[in-house]
């Protein structure tokens, strides 16, 4: 008598062969842009580093001067360091949302493996170059501010490629949560590279560049190995929105959104592949979408104006916590890179409760706005009480995390991914990577500007950044306004058909006729 088969073999056999590859892509690309955020965040650690107070580490060893700049790096040992600091994010942040325009175009037109690979390979190099500064000695602005510039540039090959990956993989079904979900190698990456950077930042602040820039040069040579772009490359079923059309040819197909995949029966199976292969060839056959025929997708403009605005918010936060909580709470660089970790465990809590309420609701618009309103209150206590107490301060940072960096999780991953497969596209897929890039470019340019102006202002008093990034989150829900108030006409539409279908069901005369 044949044994049953071990509980753990039955639980690997009940996943079928897509979910397996669906589960692949969505660990791979989860871990390659985890590698991205990981090789951004050194910089915002190692800045207290570059520019410290000396006179806490006691006279200088190599003369009598009692200088308060004498273990500073130069040339951010001068008074205006802090706009120094606001150039070396300025330079890889405008880089970074010029060159995402450009990206989603490319990303359209070339192989996402050797795209997104290549990418990885260079955001690498350039990373690493940027920690070897400290020890080839170089005290020159415009060697740090050139590789910035470069790797902000490598760096746009990331987003556009994993979004667009993810979207050929899964369609509409349960994606708010999916891409919460999965959303959260953002907040991931920033947590790893704040404690890795961290680890060496008062030693050797170089490794904190180099160890980033080798982990995802790494990944990306992974990348290069696994990654699958289509479904269809591997036998794989579409997703839904792959397949419009389906029940215009006759088949009878169960569709399952949990995963947004198609299941089918089995004497239908033939004709899907066969279908599957058809389309897979129509796609690879059909041009992509323009520039300005994306802007024409009707919510693209909307989002991509409120990311802007979401996003200032969320990179001043990524790129000046560490310095504010070193000048306002006194702890040392390592301690404050570890407490700002606490904003990033807020935006994953935030990214996923986002995607969950979203798709419950199906308010997209909705979703980002109530919790934008939410957060410039929760700025304004953080900045006032935040510092009192170190339960305070975790309490409010994971707070702040969640409202901030949720509704900019949701329209980069979801919102994205919606628009980038619209009805209006007929099934087009080639889409998704222009898209993403318009709506990621655009926030690009308000991730420049949010470190920049934190730079000019912070000299004026930290109140007024608050200030700033609390009239930043209002904004952003203004932009948005527009499309909330078709949602909420959408439900109150929908709720008048169900109550009048009520109505009719227990009208008396209704009954009588019937």
């Amino acid at each position: 008598m044949r044994a049953i088969p071990a509980p753990g073999i039955r639980f690997l056999r009940s996943f079928s062969r897509d979910s397996w590859y669906r589960g692949l892509i969505l660990v791979l690309t989860f871990l390659c842009y985890t590698t991205f955020h990981l090789s951004r965040k050194p910089i915002s650690i190692v800045k207290s580093e570059l520019h410290y107070n000396c006179s806490s580490r006691g006279p200088n060893p190599h003369n009598e001067s009692n200088s308060t700049t004498w273990c500073d790096w130069k040339p951010f040992d001068q008074d205006n360091y802090k706009e120094l600091f606001g150039a070396l994010d300025n330079a890889f942040l405008v880089a970074y949302a010029i060159g995402m325009y450009i990206s989603g175009v490319f990303g359209e037109r070339l192989p996402l493996r050797y795209y997104l690979s290549g990418g990885m390979l260079l955001s690498g190099l350039f990373t690493a170059l940027f920690g070897l500064g400290y020890y080839w000695n170089i005290h020159e602005l415009w060697y740090f501010v050139l590789v910035q510039v470069l790797n902000g540039l490598a760096q746009t090959t990331g987003w556009p490629s994993v979004v667009t990956c993810v979207g050929n993989w899964f369609g509409k079904g349960k994606r708010g949560l999916i891409m919460g979900i999965w959303n959260s190698h953002t907040s991931v990456g920033n947590i790893l590279g704040s404690l890795i950077a961290g680890a060496w930042v008062s030693n050797a602040w170089g490794l904190s560049f180099i160890v980033p820039g080798i982990i995802i040069a790494s990944m990306g040579v992974i990348c290069f190995l696994f990654l699958i772009e289509y479904p269809e490359d591997v036998d794989c079923s579409p997703p839904l929105h792959h397949a419009a059309g389906l029940e215009e040819k006759g088949l009878e197909a169960g569709h399952s959104i949990s995963d947004g995949s198609l299941n089918v029966s089995s004497n239908s199976r033939e004709n899907i592949v066969d279908m599957s292969e058809g389309s897979k060839e129509s796609a690879d056959d059909r041009e992509a979408i323009s520039f300005i025929d994306a802007l024409r997708i009707p919510g693209v403009v909307e989002f991509s104006f409120c990311l802007l605005f979401a996003k200032l918010v969320s990179y001043t936060f990524l790129y000046w916590l560490p310095l504010y909580i070193v000048n306002v709470a006194h702890f040392t660089a390592k301690k404050a890179g570890d407490m700002s970790t606490l904003f990033d465990v807020g935006g994953i809590i935030g990214g996923i409760m986002a995607g969950l309420i979203s798709d419950y609701t199906g308010g997209r618009a909705t979703t980002c706005c109530t919790m934008l309103i939410l957060a410039a209150p929760m700025l304004f206590v953080y900045n006032h009480v935040g510092q009192t107490g170190l339960a305070t301060s975790i309490v409010m940072l994971i707070f702040c995390g969640a409202l901030v960096n949720g509704p900019y999780a949701l329209i980069t991953t979801a919102v994205s991914a919606d628009l980038g497969t619209h009805e209006c596209l007929q099934g087009n897929s080639k889409a998704l990577a222009t898209v993403t890039a318009i709506i990621d470019g655009t926030g690009s340019v308000g991730a420049a500007l949010g470190p920049l102006l934190a730079g000019v202002i912070s000299s004026t008093g930290w109140d007024n950044v608050f200030y700033m990034l609390m009239a930043a989150d209002l904004l952003a829900c203004l932009f948005l306004s527009r499309v909330v108030f078709k949602e909420i006409r959408g439900w109150c539409g929908s709720y008048r058909r169900k109550r009048g279908s009520c109505v009719a069901l227990t009208d008396p005369v209704m009954l009588d006729t019937k």
